[in-house]
């Protein structure tokens, strides 16, 4: 008898956790690294919300809070939805769980039986496909085109749906491809699935409020509110308000699925952490001027790294509207040689040859169901990035 369960069979290792591990093992060696793995933001957490922390534990704000977060904290995202959405949550359809990951396998968990299939966009978030897995469920991997923003189209949605499709899941803007669905790209999603009334919608807007040039995000929810009780929605503290080691993610759901989400929480993590709870009370409803700040720093990053990398021999980058990230095609790049002999296969040896030659660390595009591209992110400071991009120009420059 195995000791390891056999669902573990059906999950890989994080790799962009990985890549970010070995980066940091080669720089703790010396080497001189910067690393453009990791989806966290560089800003620090605004000063209001590490005051808030420290006013909960000052006053003994330590104990266990109810399952499903503070009744303040759940009244809290409530109000901050529906102000940013124009959406009607009520508290009691609000969970607060230890990051956006929870949420993801709170909802998948709790929803499907073996058998039943989720339709997941590619590119997408490496734990996406995994969670489903894990939960019993079949992911049902859609490619986007570039010409299209890397985003799904209603008729590829359509040729995805089968009996057995029980969720769509839905991420925009987009990890790692920026691509931020308009409301008329929404609205036609939307159409397909009224057509379908048994099929859900897991909308991840973790990165809703980091948008560019103008572009305003919307929700599922809010373009077509005939889909709000078959529609989760999941966002959290740790991109838009730089608190990523906070762990607070939250879901929006109707009353049915939240108890059962509820129930499953209550038997695996229970509550948030407290301290984390009463920052992030202060977060969503204190002053939210910190993130047009931070979105103006991102959108000038966002427009040197894609400059440079569109001069870049061999490179292909498309132009986001929205998240912390480009995903440019390294396609341009294939079957040639590294100075030292490697040959460029695909795209992790990409990035396995830029990491090592180079010191500058990216994600290969395998790794989010996408071969050919790569992940770079920009959450880091600008002299960085732009030393980071000169670094990937020299080396795509000297392939042969």
């Amino acid at each position: 008898m195995s000791l390891i369960a056999a669902r573990l069979n059906r999950i890989s290792p994080s790799q962009t956790i990985a890549i970010s591990q070995k980066a940091r093992e080669l720089k703790a060696a010396g080497r001189d690294i910067i690393s453009l793995s990791a989806g966290e933001p560089d800003f620090d957490t605004p000063a209001n919300v590490k005051a808030a922390a420290i006013r909960a534990i000052e006053a003994g704000e330590t104990r266990y809070t109810d399952v499903a977060g503070t009744p303040a904290l759940r009244a809290a995202i409530a109000a901050r939805l529906n102000a940013d959405f124009q959406t009607d949550y009520r508290a009691e359809e609000i969970v607060v769980s230890t990051g956006g990951k929870q949420v993801i396998y709170n909802a998948m968990v709790a929803t499907l039986d073996a058998g039943d299939e989720v339709v997941i966009p590619a590119p997408a978030w490496v734990s996406y496909p995994d969670i489903v897995a894990l939960a019993d469920g079949e992911p049902v991997v859609v490619p986007t085109k570039a010409e299209n923003g890397f985003k799904l189209t209603a008729e590829e949605l359509r040729a995805a749906i089968t009996p057995r499709t029980k969720w769509l899941m839905l991420n925009s803007p987009c990890n790692p491809t920026g691509a931020a669905y308009s409301e008329a790209e929404l609205r036609a999603l939307c159409d397909v699935l009224l057509d379908h009334p048994r099929i859900w919608v897991f909308t991840d807007d973790i990165y809703a409020k980091l948008v560019y040039d103008g572009f305003v995000a919307k929700t599922v929810v809010q373009v077509e509110p005939r889909l709000r009780d078959r529609t989760l929605t999941m966002n959290g503290m740790s991109k838009a308000y730089a608190m990523t080691g906070w762990r607070i993610g939250f879901s929006a759901a109707p009353l049915e699925l939240t108890k059962a989400i509820i129930k499953l929480q209550g038997q695996s993590t229970s509550n948030a952490c407290s301290i984390a709870q009463a920052a992030a009370l202060e977060a969503v409803s204190g002053p939210q001027d910190f993130i047009g700040e931070m979105v103006a720093v991102y959108e000038a990053r966002r427009d040197l790294v894609v400059g440079m990398l569109n001069q870049t021999a061999g490179l292909r980058c498309h132009r986001p509207e929205g998240a912390f990230y480009v995903f440019p095609s390294m396609e341009g790049t294939i079957g040639r040689k590294t100075p030292s002999g490697t040959v460029i296969d695909s795209d992790e040896a990409f990035v396995t040859a830029l990491l090592e030659e180079t010191g500058v660390a990216a994600v290969h595009g395998s790794a989010f169901l996408m071969p050919g591209y790569f992940r770079i992110s920009y959450a880091t400071d600008t002299a960085s990035l732009r030393e980071a991009c000169t670094r990937i120009q020299r080396f795509c420059a000297s392939l042969s």
